[in-house]
């Protein structure tokens, strides 16, 4: 199929009170095509009296149904109604809910985390994922995946592995100057040399293993800096108590205070227990932080030999990959480098360009 393909993009998820990984792939993807001229996007969302927060806000046009979130998703899993009306080549599903197919659907799935790991959420909204694989299997004609880890999962998960598609996430790093870092620092009350972790405060982001993991490192004049919304069943403050000061929760940050933050690190460390992606794996080596991640998981697809490789579950593995880093100039060193090679290859312009061909691919 050839000229301009009409595609409506579900951004619902750039309103949800944590937005994550998937609302920012939405955000990053659609202004990409937006700069082009193969496919004309318009967003769906449901009813909504504010713009979303400025690093989610959907920088294509937005249709808002006449539903409120809850009501639509529900109405689009269970009733198959409102259809998404006017003439629409493609309807692009980027988030978990399955809308009704008035169009060719291709649906993005970055994870299947409510199989892995149940109890870390609730009942309904397992009820909820579940629901949306079984229209997936009935309604998408192709499924975009992040990650080979995620296709593995899905084929495991009985979807068809004929619809499934590799589509990586991306990265567009700035320049960051020593000036830069050195203002955000003093901002931010961060005096001492770092280790950076960034991602939404939930169990499986092993925080609690971190912790344990970091509060045996030798250096006393070391910090801990997390950077992430508050999400769910995780008590931030009395997480990191044991490390008293040298704890340094900062919630959210703007993008610009994150990437400095990023290139001023020592070390990054991720040892997330499951991802579908691992998105600021991916930053923190676009802007030279040394990484630690977990290995076996999706993170390790990312990083491949440019990082170091740990057992998530252990803190003893944690702990020294980190001394490593921290001790060994030549190593951090050589992850600075190796990480920036790695992450070049991964930008938003492939992820969009592999988009707009499941687009072409589904609507013929």
């Amino acid at each position: 199929m050839t000229g301009s393909l009409r595609v409506a993009m579900t951004l619902e998820q750039c309103w949800h009170r944590v937005p994550g990984g998937t609302a920012r792939a939405a955000v990053e993807t659609a202004a990409v095509l937006a700069e082009g001229t193969e496919v004309e996007v318009t967003g769906i969302a449901a009813r909504h009296r504010e713009p979303p927060a400025v690093p989610y806000r959907p920088p294509v046009p937005v249709k808002q149904l006449l539903l409120p979130r809850r009501t639509l998703y529900d109405a689009w899993h269970h009733l198959r109604r409102p259809k998404i009306g006017g003439p629409v080549d493609v309807i692009h599903a980027t988030g978990i809910v399955m809308p009704p197919p008035s169009a060719p659907i291709v649906w993005t799935l970055h994870d299947l985390a409510w199989r892995r790991e149940p109890a870390n959420f609730t009942r309904r909204g397992v009820r909820f994922f579940e629901r949306a694989l079984e229209l997936a299997k009935q309604d998408a004609r192709l499924i975009l995946c992040s990650s080979q880890a995620t296709i593995d999962d899905a084929v495991e998960a009985g979807l068809p592995e004929d619809r499934l598609r590799l589509v990586p996430l991306g990265v567009r790093p700035r320049l960051v100057s020593d000036d830069e870092i050195t203002t955000v620092r003093k901002r931010r009350g961060l005096p001492r040399p770092y280790v950076l972790s960034v991602g939404t405060i939930e169990p499986r982001k092993n925080l609690p293993t971190l912790v344990e993991a970091f509060g045996g490192l030798a250096k006393a004049g070391l910090d801990l800096v997390l950077v992430g919304p508050q999400g769910w069943h995780e008590d931030l403050d009395r997480l990191v108590e044991p490390l008293g000061e040298r704890a340094k929760p900062l919630g959210f940050v703007t993008e610009g205070e994150l990437a400095t933050l990023y290139a001023g690190a020592s070390a990054f460390a991720y040892p997330s227990s499951w991802e579908g992606f691992g998105l600021p794996v991916l930053e923190a080596m676009a802007y030279g932080a040394p990484v630690v991640t977990s290995a076996g998981t999706a993170c390790a697809e990312v990083t491949g030999d440019a990082a170091l490789l740990v057992d998530p579950r252990d803190p003893a593995a944690i702990h020294g990959a980190l001394t490593r880093v921290l001790e060994d100039a030549d190593l951090a060193d050589r992850l600075r480098h190796d990480g920036r090679l790695r992450a070049s290859h991964f930008t938003w312009e492939r992820t969009a360009e592999l988009t707009v061909a499941a687009y072409r691919e589904a609507a013929a």
